[in-house]
């Protein structure tokens, strides 16, 4: 299933909003630890700009891709992956005030296009797959 996960200030966890099925536009699961598939980085700039406006965050930026796996399984699963495959994660994150999209946390903050694989952590981490 195609979902939009985004981190929810107030519940300290990553809300997993659904983009299809019967349950569109709702956020469906709360977890610390989310695992996704074939994901982007998706912000609204109009979001964005809101932000930078009025000096208050709202939810304007999140990964959209298919849910893999959430909780302990996408601990497990990354760590299998991560074994078997002997895959690479990279940070990434998303600063409305120094950015307009996703970045590598490497130092040179290099535009994040897309991953095979986007594992969303507990502290707000995010790691993206690229090898």
């Amino acid at each position: 299933m195609r979902v939009f996960v985004y981190f929810n200030l107030h519940k300290k966890l990553w809300s997993v909003r659904a983009l299809e099925g019967p349950c569109k536009g709702r956020v469906i699961a709360y977890g610390k630890y989310v695992l996704l598939a074939d994901a982007k980085g998706k912000v609204s700039q109009a979001g964005r700009e809101r932000v930078l406006r009025e000096n208050r965050n709202n939810v304007h930026a999140g990964i959209v891709g298919e849910l893999a796996a959430s909780g302990a399984a996408a601990v497990r699963e990354l760590n299998e992956v991560g074994h078997r495959q002997r895959a690479t994660f990279d940070g990434i994150t998303y600063n409305p005030r120094k950015y307009d999209r996703f970045v590598y946390t490497m130092d040179t903050t290099e535009p994040f296009e897309g991953s095979r694989r986007v594992f969303l952590g507990n502290d707000r981490r995010v790691f993206a797959q690229t090898a």
